[in-house]
């Protein structure tokens, strides 16, 4: 449906009225072009702009499809060529001046065409598209045909642009690419060929890339296998491949910001780095010029990157983003940068004009100069543009000669409404939003984003002024409207104030005051006719909740200015009463609502539908909101949200939307009789419309194109022209730098002093009562300082203000609250990260983790943290263990048919005896399991059953290794089980061994209690490490903060407490035998014997006498004492040794069980890493077969990879062939129509004289040199002064020129064909039969030389197709070949394994860890044959070692009898010897002190205890002694370094010494002399060496006779022992 209506043409007639449009203001944001010499066009909105140059005229082509796309011209032919922005968008071709359509080319592109580009010769057009084609196409427009196109999906391209000197090549640059295509041809078949520019490193270097599919230089690795490129290790096997680079492989490259080409067919290329490229057009290669800096560098200025470049004869001209334009002198592979222009505003676009006597200059805002060249270059203006888009815009009253614009910066131009020049400019320097003019003064209202409104006065067109400003409030302004009859200026706000103003400035725009409506005010209507004394204002907001519209009315009396006190309050607000406000709503949202004249119904634009709406206001007078019901609804035909305007006589209703469509209704029937589609919805349509006071005139502003566009009536004419008056461009300075203050706070504070004005007694009053209040209130809080802290009431309860501290309050717990939500979050996040580390580290785990330590040792053990298995792995592993069960029973089941279909193992089998039997199925049974060597591991040793493991070198295929992988991580899984079975008894054995101490120690204390020792008894614990589940329990003791009890459970519990103890006191007293025990007995019936240690003896009373007053009873009495006391303190004696006894059992049964426990440990710690050692072993295994499947797979990806490209490479090999087959076809088709061309030609020459036969043979002779004779045409010369400026000449190979050029043979030819060059006497039938003969000659020869240029054009065409064949061919055969190489790779590979082989330590030595990687020469044979061999060598020995044996033990026996008998003497001298010891055995003091010593133990710890001492003093110098060797050791390596040197310095000086001499040596050889002192000395070194040769000799002689003399003493000595007396 949109696209149906953008199809509608630019103006409509209706009712014999329509608009057109009269010109159109706008400025380029795309490249400006040059149409001719004199003319430039750039797209604005709807329309292609053109202007020109010299007489500054402005023509429109309008755009039928909307919005204006790319441009291009063609300076040529002169025609001009644009898109448009529609789904499925079109390129149309008009002609200039006359702006009539060519051609209306139509292709495939779905959205949107981004570049267009004509060829310098031809009717060649190139056009690209981005998104989602990313299409290249080549047009010939004028026959409306696509030559030739192709897409490279992902190539986002900024520019394009044909090389002058050849249309054949074409160049395309982006941000990250460079790339130049070519166009072949071959008769009507048109190919493209792109080739990519290799650009360089940001530092301008070159990176040697290095061949991705097939790498040169990959090394070659002798242990892991092949080495594959990196697209294989990624597993890639498409196209992506072939430009697969990883991450850190990818370098920054140059950024192209800009190409200009040559007249050498070469490249210039800015980067945004500042580099300078050049690229050769044929071979592509790149050179980085060098910048040549001037002896005194620019300082103000840093030239980076050229935005845009141009090429001229003397080098480059580039822009950048200072404002410059720099010149480029280039020479000889450098150039240097020098100054040639400086601009106000930073450039954009340049470029030359055809004849490169202009250079067009194009700034960022969009405004245009031209610089002129000559020998006094000037600089024009050519098109001023604003500073941005158009904001708003307004006439000025009456509207007929000037109007107003509005752009957000600031800037007010005022306009010729002519011909749209500036008369004047003034810029406020703040962002504004609104302008409207006033219909009863030449004064204007600018609103703006800070709330201020400014007026200007426009009485002189050429200088406006700001003559006043009001500022209303902070908030944005964003409506400005008068009434009709300028009587006030209504101001909305986006705080929802409509503020009036009194319009006339007579009154200095005084503010009258506000009245408040909804936030988002939409539109704002006025009716002022001047029948009446009212202004109706009506205000339009939106209700976005509700989904409805709401609006406010109400009425302004004229005389308002005269009494505005009376209808305002003190803050300015106007009081609803007075004002008649009134509110309505709607079911429906509006975007925008007008009165009508008669204030009696109410037009509204329905927002959601295509709806424009009547509503019938109520008669009578209503209160609250009253609901508006739909009185006529009309289709608007327009889509989009629109605008509503009344025309000044409010007859006419305008509609705008975002459509683009502008209509003009009537009022009263609402049908349309006038429409103009002056935008598009591309551009977000129509912002804003104004129409002048007579209805003539209409404004026309875009919201986002940029396009102001004039309207006028068809039917109205104009009188007369007015010359452009030159513009004032005066600048606003704000002089006041104090704040200003709003006005609706300067009447807040206005009415603040009334206030207090009036209520200045009450206040006092008030005052004085808070002052004394306070008073009062400091006195209480001084009172209650002075209380006791029960009695003391706290700081807040003093405040009288109960609102704030009930606030302070809710803040207080607010922020606390919020804080226990933060802290119960993070403790939850905490707690939720604690929940899944224990369940992943602790919770999942079947065997957890934990260690044992030694009880005296430092020795921990750990055992190995187990998960359980999954139901996947297990299922995994059973059908493993079952294919190679199945594997065993087929392999033992073959071997039983081979060996019953063997005859001569049966009959061995039935003579061998049942031992040997027995004998060769357990060595099956051994042979079926691996040795340790073999298997690689150790985990034989925990009992685990390897027996279904493949041999390594059996693993050749992929589900063999990865069967082996399983299995495996099985035996780790079952070595880990064991040796957590084993740590699992030994912590059993250790919660044993400190339950059975704890017993003991309960003994032990009881000891030392009796013994009264001061002995601490060793208790060990399990710590944290042995029992890691109390890190997950949180002990009472760990908690440091005090606990915190409620005053009524302590008093719970202290009453409890009281209640206990007068229950036990209670049963206490009731308990007569307990306390009657207590007293006799001391609480026990019998003595034990532990109580013997406590007994005393109690003396008897007689004892306090004196002894001389002692009676004989008393006497024997205290004897009796004295041996009672003496018994029992041999009964303490021995009691207490008994316990001393005990106490060291205990303590020795402890220790012995202890450290028994240690020993166990430290075996358990062995094999624990033993365990861990197979652990390693075996995941090392894994870890090679992983490596290896890791391999294949790389393999397999690369072997894909190599495939697919093989495939494609054959698709294209096919599709090359069918183009050399079809070019093949279509040069001999050509060639054979050339030379039946050529025939015809030499057969029109042969006849000749034939068909003037009947003629005289001298005419004929005439004749035939007039048939051979051609004109001669003179070539065009052009001015020297063009010819030299422009770099480019004559253009080659333009299509137009060869067409005139034979328009002209054809006039020269008719100049030949004149009766006046007729030879005489020829009759003119004959003449007129020769011309028309020559000119078929003429005609036929023009054409035999166009089909011998493109029959070469077509052999070259079908040359490069043969080399791309050629090409794809040699792909394929190199992918072949890399197959081949990677077949035979893969197969090396699989053979090729990495077995794991256990060797025992010192089996292998190696110096200095010299590996030996090569093997070549070496073989890998299995173990069992040298062990077969080494078994029958081992027989054979063992027989002989049995025959040796015999002989010797009959030897042996012999002397066995000897010995015994010498044996018999010796012991029967020792029996004597031991019997005379015995009789004079010696009685030393130790053996004394042993005998009568009681405490020798005690005494023997003592001296332990002292020789401990002594030797930890002995240790202390030991170490002492030890430090003082290592500092002189150090000491001495240092000399020995320098002794080192000392002797290097020498060696040194040795060797060149003996260099010398063997010189010297050599010279007197060669001399032939020997001096007889040399002699001399050369025979007594030879005496001398010979004597120290002999000396050394003896020396070793004699060492070896003293070792042999104390070998052979040592042996008697050990065979004869003596026996000597003491």
């Amino acid at each position: 449906m949109a696209q149906g209506r953008e199809r509608d043409e630019g103006y409509h007639s209706a009712g014999g009225a329509s608009l057109s449009v009269r010109w159109v203001q706008g400025f380029p944001k795309q490249n400006v072009h040059f149409v001719n010499n004199n003319t430039i066009c750039y797209p604005c909105g709807n329309y292609v702009i053109f202007i020109n140059i010299e007489t500054k005229n402005k023509t429109v082509l309008q755009c039928s499809n909307g919005i204006v796309g790319v441009v291009a011209t063609n300076i040529p032919y002169e025609v001009v060529a644009f898109s448009d922005r529609k789904l499925k968008p079109l390129i149309y071709i008009y002609s200039f001046p006359g702006l009539t359509r060519r051609t209306k080319l139509k292709g495939n592109i779905l959205l949107d065409y981004t570049l267009l580009s004509f060829s310098y010769c031809g009717t060649y057009l190139a056009s690209y598209s981005s998104l989602p084609e990313f299409e290249l196409a080549l047009w010939n427009w004028e026959s409306n045909i696509i030559l030739c196109k192709k897409s490279q999906p992902g190539m986002d391209v900024n520019q394009m642009s044909f090389n002058p000197m050849n249309w054949r090549q074409l160049c395309l640059s982006s941000p990250s690419a460079v790339s130049v295509w070519t166009i072949e041809r071959s008769n009507q078949e048109h190919h493209f060929r792109a080739r990519s520019v290799k650009l360089p490193l940001e530092d301008g270097s070159f990176f040697n890339e290095t061949d991705v599919v097939f790498p040169q230089s990959l090394p070659k690795d002798l242990i892991y296998g092949p080495v594959l490129p990196l697209s294989a290790i990624a597993g890639l096997v498409g196209e992506e491949a072939e430009t697969f680079r990883p991450k850190d492989d990818l370098y920054p490259l140059l950024h192209p910001t800009m190409h200009c080409w040559t007249p050498t067919s070469d490249l210039y290329i800015g980067c945004e780095e500042g580099h300078l490229l050049m690229i050769n057009g044929d071979t592509l290669k790149v050179t980085v010029l060098n910048k040549i800096e001037e002896e005194s560098p620019l300082v103000r200025r840093n030239f980076i990157s050229p935005v845009t470049l141009v090429y001229q004869k003397e080098g480059v001209l580039a822009s950048g983003i200072d404002g410059f334009v720099y010149s480029f002198i280039i020479k000889d592979g450098s150039y240097m940068i020098k100054d040639f222009l400086e601009i106000e505003r930073p450039v954009e676009h340049m470029t030359f004009s055809p004849n490169y006597t202009m250079l067009l200059i194009q700034t960022d805002k969009g405004s245009v100069y031209i610089y002129t060249f000559g020998e006094e270059p000037t600089l024009n203006k050519v098109l001023d543009a604003c500073d941005g888009k158009f904001q708003a815009v307004d006439f000025i009253t009456p509207g007929t000669q000037h109007f107003m614009t509005l752009t957000h910066s600031g800037e007010i131009c005022v306009w010729w409404l002519e011909d749209c020049s500036c008369v004047s400019k003034i810029y406020l320097n703040t962002p504004a939003t609104v302008l409207a003019c006033c219909p009863s003064s030449l004064s204007a209202a600018v609103g703006t984003e800070g709330g201020s409104v400014y007026f200007i006065s426009v009485y002189d067109k050429e200088s406006p002024q700001v003559v006043d400003k009001a500022f209303l409030s902070e908030s944005s302004v964003q409506h400005v409207t008068y009434d009709q009859r300028g009587i006030f200026l209504l101001v909305g706000t986006s705080e929802g104030k409509v503020f009036i103003i009194c319009a006339s400035s007579s009154r200095s725009f005084r503010i009258i005051g506000f009245t408040e409506v909804a936030k988002d005010i939409l539109q704002i209507s006025t009716v002022s006719l001047s029948e009446t004394d009212i202004v109706e204002v009506m205000v339009l907001s939106s209700l976005p909740e509700a989904g409805r519209s709401r609006l406010e009315m109400f009425t302004l009396p004229t005389l308002l200015p005269q009494v505005s006190t009376i209808f305002a309050d003190e803050r300015g607000r106007l009081k609803d009463e007075i004002i008649h406000k009134y509110l309505y709503e709607l079911e429906h949202t509006l975007s925008s609502a007008v009165l009508d004249f008669q204030s009696k119904q109410i037009y509204g634009f329905c927002s959601q539908v295509p709806y424009i709406c009547s509503y019938l206001l109520p008669k009578e007078e209503h209160m609250g909101i009253y609901i508006l019901k739909p009185y006529k609804k009309v289709q608007s035909r327009q889509y989009g949200p629109g605008m509503l305007y009344l025309s000044s006589h409010g007859l006419w209703l305008i509609t705008i939307a975002k459509c683009g469509i502008l209509c003009i209704r009537d009022v009263y029937t609402l049908e349309t009789f006038a429409r103009c589609r002056s935008h598009s919805h591309q551009g977000h349509g129509i912002q804003s419309m104004r129409i002048s006071m007579d209805g003539q005139n209409i404004l026309v502003n875009g919201r986002d194109d940029g396009t102001l566009v004039y309207l006028k009536w068809k039917y109205v004419q104009y009188s007369k022209q007015k010359a452009s008056i030159d513009s004032s461009q005066d600048e606003l300075v704000p002089t006041d730098v104090k704040k200003e203050i709003p006005w609706i706070q300067q009447k807040s504070q206005e009415a603040i002093k009334k206030e207090v004005n009036l209520f200045s007694k009450k206040r006092k009053e008030i005052k004085e009562g808070i002052k004394s209040l306070s008073k009062t209130i400091l006195n209480m809080m001084e009172e209650n300082d002075k209380l006791e802290n029960i009695a003391k009431l706290d700081q807040q309860e003093f405040g009288l203000d109960l609102e704030e501290l009930e606030r302070l309050h809710d803040e207080s717990q607010e922020e606390v609250a919020k804080m226990i939500k933060d802290i119960e979050m993070h403790n939850l996040a905490k707690s939720y990260l604690a929940e899944l580390i224990k369940e992943e580290c602790w919770n999942s785990m079947a065997v957890k983790g934990r260690a044992l330590k030694c009880f005296h040792i430092p020795c921990v053990v750990e055992n190995f943290p187990m998960k359980s298995r999954t139901v996947e792995e297990l299922k995994e592993l059973e059908r493993v263990l079952q294919q190679k069960k199945i594997e065993a029973e087929c392999l033992k089941l073959r071997k039983e048919i081979v060996e019953a279909q063997s005859g001569v193992i049966l009959v061995k089998k039935r003579h061998e005896e049942d031992d040997e039997e027995e004998e060769e199925e357990d060595k099956t049974v051994k042979c079926s399991n691996l040795p340790n060597y073999l298997l690689g591991s150790l985990s034989t040793d925990f009992g685990v059953d390897t027996s279904l493991l493949s041999s390594q070198l059996q693993l050749h295929s992929r589900e063999e290794k990865i069967n082996q992988i399983i299995l495996l991580k099985d035996i780790i899984y079952k070595v880990k089980t064991a040796f957590n079975n084993e740590f699992d008894a030994a912590y059993k054995q250790k919660e044993f061994e400190i339950t059975r101490v704890k017993e003991r120690n309960v003994r032990i204390r009881e000891i030392i209690v009796d013994l009264e020792l001061e002995e601490a008894v060793w208790q060990p614990e399990f710590e944290d490490c042995e029992k890691p589940e109390r890190t997950l329990v949180v002990q009472d003791e760990e908690i440091t903060a005090h606990k915190h009890v409620m005053p009524w459970h302590k008093a719970r519990e202290e009453l409890i407490m009281n209640r206990e103890t007068e229950h036990w006191l209670l049963i206490q007293g009731a308990n007569t035998r307990l306390r009657a025990l207590m007293d006799m007995m001391g609480g026990v019936l019998e003595v034990k014997k532990e109580d013997i240690l406590r007994m005393v003896i109690p003396q008897p009373a007689f004892m306090a006498k004196p002894d001389a007053v002692w009676t004989e009873e008393e006497r024997k009495q205290f004897k009796d004492y004295e041996k009672k006391v003496k018994e029992l303190n041999e009964e303490r004696d021995k009691y207490r040794k008994s316990l001393e006894a005990e106490l060291k059992k205990l303590q020795n049964s402890i220790q012995e069980s202890t450290q028994a426990f240690d020993e166990h440990l430290k075996r358990l710690f062995e094999r624990r890493v033993k365990a861990e050692l197979v652990t390693n072993q075996e995941e090392l295994k894994i870890s090679n077969l992983a490596f290896s499947l890791l391999l294949d797979e790389e393999l397999s990806s690369r072997e894909k990879f190599l495939n697919n490209y093989l495939t494609r490479k054959q698709l294209e090999k096919s599709q090359t062939s069918e183009a050399v087959r079809k070019s093949r076809e279509d040069l001999d088709v050509y060639k054979e129509h050339y030379d039946n061309l050529l025939a015809e030609d030499k057969v029109m020459d042969r006849s000749f004289k034939k068909e003037f036969s009947e003629i005289p043979g001298h005419q004929v002779d005439i004749l035939y040199k007039l048939f051979k004779r051609r004109p001669r045409i003179s070539k065009q010369k052009t001015h020297s002064e063009t010819t030299s400026a422009v770099p480019f000449g004559e253009l080659p190979g333009s299509g137009k020129l060869s067409k005139d050029a034979f328009a002209q043979l054809m006039k020269a030819m008719d100049e030949l064909d004149n009766i006046s060059n007729m030879p005489e006497g020829l009759n003119p039938l004959v003449w007129n039969h020769f011309c028309m003969t020559r000119r078929a000659k003429v005609e036929n020869e023009q054409k035999v030389k166009q089909k011998a240029a493109d029959l070469l054009e077509m052999a070259t065409f079908l040359r490069k197709r043969v080399e791309e064949e050629e090409k794809v061919q040699q792909e394929i055969e190199r992918v072949f070949h890399e197959l081949i190489l990677l077949q035979e790779e893969k197969v090396r590979f699989q053979l090729n394994l990495t077995i794991q082989i256990l060797l025992k330590q010192g089996q292998v030595e190696l110096e200095n860890f010299q590996l030996v990687l090569e093997y070549s020469d070496a073989i890998l044979i299995n173990r069992n044959i040298i062990e077969d061999l080494n078994s029958v060598i081992r027989t054979q020995g063992q027989k002989k070692i049995a025959s040796m044996m015999e002989t010797k033990d009959v030897h042996k026996r012999i002397l066995q009898i000897e010995w015994e008998h010498k044996k018999m003497e010796m012991e029967r001298e020792d029996l004597n010897q031991k019997a005379w010891d015995i009789q004079m055995l010696f009685f030393s003091r130790d053996r004394q002190k042993y005998l009568n010593e009681p405490n020798y133990e005690a005494l023997i710890s003592i001296q332990i205890g002292i020789m401990e001492q002594t030797i930890a003093v002995l240790d202390k110098t030991h170490k002492k002694n030890v430090e003082n060797c290592k500092k002189l050791l150090k000491k001495l390596g240092k000399f020995s370094n320098q002794k080192d040197i000392a002797n290097h310095t020498l060696s040194c000086n040795l060797r060149e010494e003996l260099v010398a001499v063997s010189e010297r040596k050599d010279i007197c050889n060669a001399m032939g002399s020997k001096l007889t002192c040399e002699k001399i000395v050369k025979e007594r070194y030879e005496n001398m060496m010979q004597q120290q040769k002999l000396t050394h000799i003896s020396k070793q002689q004699a060492e070896q006779i003293s070792i042999l003399q104390t070998e052979v003493e040592r042996l008697r000595m050990k065979t004869f022992p003596a026996l000597v007396q003491m």
